[in-house]
């Protein structure tokens, strides 16, 4: 049916999935906060690209409002997007090293994670851990914002920005980190990937909510007369591609617990609805 793709999920739910206005559907956002939404990781295109390799409905929105997909995003929204690699990332080391998914010991080869905490052992001898992974956590997040502002200053005199319309015109992103902190980061995230994200009892579980989602998919497809009343009321009442969007849009609005509950009742027979 064309795939899922998170960029066009979220600018369907913002711009037609939320109901709350009499005049239009969607949110009543601006340009700049939808152009940021939909560029978080850059831009969608590379100057010259043809936009019909974008996906459906971002080409049906663009067709409205011009985003602009081969401009780089407003300074706001770079930052934004940097900002969540920066708690990701920093947050991740906690809950790996909380899960007992990695240790310190395995953190210290990481450039700038492994100095970081080397120098509170070597400050605070037998700190206790909770202490230790908070503290480092939160130097680590102090130091990358420090090299962000730093980076991005620079950048900003550099180029004679003064205008948003400057920051449009250039060829790629304004906002970022240093060269040496960038390498530190793509190290980290190497060491994420191997050491957490890819750790077996992650991959479990990723592979049960792989079957919810499908699980789910194939059986409210199916039979789009268990939707509930107003999701059913969107669909076509069969299995075609027009139910298979309805479908989707209702399964990506689910959090994790709704989904799993939700599964419980359809699949498991024994279960009230």
């Amino acid at each position: 049916f064309g795939g899922f793709d998170h960029n066009e999920q979220t600018l369907r739910l913002v711009t037609e999935l939320e109901r709350r206005y009499a005049a239009f559907d969607g949110l009543n956002l601006t340009w700049e906060t939808l152009e940021g939404i939909l560029k978080h990781n850059g831009p969608l295109l590379r100057a010259g690209d043809p936009i019909d390799q974008l996906p459906a409905q971002i080409r049906l929105y663009l067709a409205r409002h011009d985003l602009k997909p081969a401009a780089p995003p407003t300074l706001e929204a770079q930052l934004a997007a940097i900002s969540d690699d920066i708690a990701y990332n920093n947050h991740d080391i906690d809950d790996g090293l909380r899960a007992g998914l990695f240790t310190v010991d395995s953190l210290m080869a990481v450039p700038l994670v492994g100095p970081t905490f080397r120098d509170l052992l070597d400050t605070y001898p037998g700190l206790e851990p909770t202490r230790l992974i908070h503290e480092a956590v939160r130097r680590l997040i102090g130091q990358m914002i420090r090299d962000v502002v730093s980076q991005t200053r620079a950048e900003i005199a550099a180029r004679g920005l003064t205008t948003q319309a400057d920051v449009h015109a250039q060829p790629g992103l304004v906002v970022g980190f240093s060269p040496a902190m960038a390498a530190d980061c793509r190290a980290l995230k190497d060491f994420l990937w191997t050491n957490m994200y890819r750790h077996y009892r992650v991959n479990r579980s990723t592979s049960k909510a792989r079957r919810i989602v499908r699980d789910l998919f194939g059986l409210f497809l199916s039979e789009p007369q268990i939707l509930p009343t107003e999701w059913q009321a969107r669909t076509t009442g069969s299995a075609t591609p027009a139910t298979a969007h309805v479908v989707c849009d209702y399964i990506a609005g689910m959090t994790d617990r709704f989904a799993i509950n939700e599964h419980r009742r359809l699949f498991d027979l024994s279960v009230d609805f």
